[in-house]
């Protein structure tokens, strides 16, 4: 996301839980209920809201419940949490659309109002700049990267 053009800054953090500002060990422990998620400052003037709920959607499997790749468990779920009415519109819209055009089929991404959002720890602001080398990084991360580079060329900084 921090590489489109339109994106101001994006802040690892963590959604949806009951658990007054969690740590990244008790979300991983699953009794949070919180997700990992990014929250995504952008001008809308440079880039839509529909074009990031585009990107998200490309960067991940919206169809596994509670797993993304090797990482399973609740906090790894697809979801959206919205800042307004016309967000949330957007995001329903873009899922139904989506399902129909059979790009996806059984979306399981949540939908829900941003209640909170917690900022992750400092180690993980920018963790793939941070540890590009990290089994993790080096495997799951450039093919996203790449995907994203090609496929939304136009929308990315420095890509024509």
């Amino acid at each position: 996301m921090k590489e489109l053009r339109g994106v101001h800054g994006v802040t690892s953090g963590y959604a949806g839980g009951h658990v007054e500002d969690p740590t990244y060990e008790q979300v991983c422990s699953g009794s949070t209920g919180h997700a990992e998620v990014v929250q995504v400052e952008f001008d809308p003037e440079e880039i839509g809201y529909r074009d990031l709920l585009e990107v998200f959607f490309a960067i991940h499997d919206p169809t596994t419940e509670n797993r993304q790749g090797p990482d399973v468990g609740s906090q790894y779920r697809s979801a959206i949490y919205y800042h307004s009415e016309t967000q949330r519109e957007t995001a329903e819209a873009t899922i139904e659309e989506l399902e129909a055009d059979g790009t996806y089929d059984g979306i399981v991404t949540e939908v829900e109002p941003l209640e909170t959002f917690y900022e992750a720890e400092e180690y993980h602001q920018d963790y793939y700049e941070k540890n590009p080398d990290q089994p993790y990084c080096a495997v799951q991360i450039p093919p996203k990267l790449e995907k994203v580079r090609e496929r939304f060329a136009g929308k990315v900084r420095g890509v024509q």
